[in-house]
């Protein structure tokens, strides 16, 4: 009965280490988080009256202004951008990016896929691991974005897909990303990144008409990278406070778990510490009458 005695004890003390590291990568997120919402927060509503901006123009350009990224034409081959994290211990936060990216690929460009004309560029080391390894075309340029994390390194990966669609490299990209709602809720979104789209294709946006200063064409030829550039980083910046929300859930719950278990550790001790006690006292009793005999 020891033996089993010293058995369940380890379980439990295993089971408390593993619950303290919990907690403390639950505080740990939590600090994190604070940060990763304030920036987030701060960016919304700035990117989204960009991207209301940028839409407008497209769609009120009188044809005579030369709109390269807005330039819709058949897609042979396309560019799928997609936000993960660098690390992994919070829930199916990579698994549900992972999967929502094939599940884009498959409805919408199943053709180009068979045809070998589809890329991934991963942001974070877990899309980079698995696209890599299960055989998808990889833009391994920018998968390390978040280990210093900056508006300069986000905008070298929208340059990038931005050459590559003017070039006609690739005729449609797609940005795949967690929208953070709050520490408990992220929403999964795959929405186009270019061609840049019209207002008549945004839900919810209104047309507006905008006078120039100086040109359209000279507005148009500065704003649209760098509103695309603002609209790239936002993403990241959603993706950036939904992996740590993730992640403190994931732990918070980890621990709720852990406890819970210790719960029934502490029985299963108890009783056979009562069982051990019992056959104890059941051999003394039996020596002892043994010897009155």
């Amino acid at each position: 009965m020891s033996g089993a005695l010293k058995e369940v004890r380890n379980r439990i003390k295993s089971v408390q280490s593993t619950q303290q590291i919990t907690k403390a990568m639950k505080m740990v997120s939590a600090a994190k988080l604070r940060r990763a919402q304030d920036a987030i927060t701060q960016m919304r509503p700035y990117a989204q009256k960009l991207q209301e901006m940028v839409s407008n123009i497209v769609t009120t350009s009188d044809g005579n202004v030369s709109m390269d990224l807005a330039t819709e034409r058949p897609v042979e081959k396309v560019l799928v951008i997609v936000v993960t994290s660098d690390r992994g211990l919070c829930g199916g936060y990579n698994s549900n990016l992972i999967k929502l990216t094939k599940l884009t690929i498959a409805e919408k460009y199943s053709a180009q896929l068979a045809a070998g004309n589809v890329q991934v560029l991963p942001i974070g080391k877990k899309g980079y691991e698995h696209f890599t390894k299960n055989g998808f075309k990889v833009v391994d340029k920018y998968w390390d974005i978040f280990t210093g994390l900056s508006f300069d390194r986000v905008q070298a990966a929208a340059k990038y897909a931005m050459e590559a669609f003017s070039a006609k490299e690739v005729d449609a990209v797609e940005v795949v990303y967690s929208e953070f709602q709050n520490a408990a809720t992220q929403r999964f979104i795959a929405e186009p990144f270019l061609p840049v789209r019209k207002v008549a294709e945004i839900k919810g946006q209104k047309k507006a008409d905008f006078i120039f200063e100086p040109g359209q064409d000279v507005l148009i030829k500065e704003l649209m990278p760098k509103i695309l550039n603002t609209q790239l980083y936002k993403a990241v910046l959603d993706a950036n406070a939904s992996e740590h929300g993730a992640r403190m859930t994931a732990m918070d719950k980890a621990s709720e778990n852990a406890n819970e278990l210790l719960k029934s550790l502490k029985i299963s001790y108890n009783r056979a510490r009562q069982a051990a006690i019992t056959t104890e006292l059941t051999e003394i009793v039996s020596g002892a009458a043994a010897l009155q005999g």
